[in-house]
């Protein structure tokens, strides 16, 4: 049963269609942060390990925000690794191990890079699709992108 909420169903597919893409990146990073906390090693190796560790259990918690938020709208959530690897614009390294500082930098950039699609999501929830429930909560999920984005960029200072 589709929902009755005062959006039409066109901007209901399109809300679900763009929270799906934002979902794609999530598992994407969750997967990046969790291979970092797997793969952590040298001096720092148990506060960076703990740091993923938080980093990880935060993304999971923003995933089934998202998942839910989907099925809020009316939308089926995507939910395998190919619908993921097809959406997410965030990229993978198969085979490729890297150092901590090199850990620390590229998923400081993917979370600005899921920063910049959330500020943009946020202005076509609230300005084109009129969706400020949507709205909403994306501008609190990039607080938290934000949040986290600022303690991995303490770490390469």
């Amino acid at each position: 049963m589709k929902p009755h909420i005062g959006i039409p169903q066109k901007k209901l597919d399109a809300v679900t269609c763009l929270l799906s893409e934002l979902l794609a990146n999530e598992v994407t990073l969750y997967t990046k942060t969790r291979k970092s906390h797997w793969n952590i090693a040298g001096e720092s190796f148990m506060e960076l390990h703990k740091l993923f560790e938080s980093h990880y259990k935060n993304l999971e918690a923003s995933i089934d925000q998202l998942a839910e938020r989907i099925g809020k709208l009316g939308g089926h959530t995507i939910g395998t690794m190919q619908e993921f690897g097809k959406l997410a614009t965030l990229k993978e390294h198969p085979a490729k191990y890297l150092k901590s500082k090199e850990m620390l930098s590229e998923l400081l950039s993917d979370h600005e890079t899921v920063i910049i699609q959330l500020r943009d999501s946020v202005t076509k929830c609230s300005d084109k699709h009129h969706d400020s429930g949507t709205a909403d909560f994306l501008t609190g999920l990039m607080e938290e992108h934000e949040t986290t984005a600022w303690t991995l960029r303490r770490y390469l200072n």
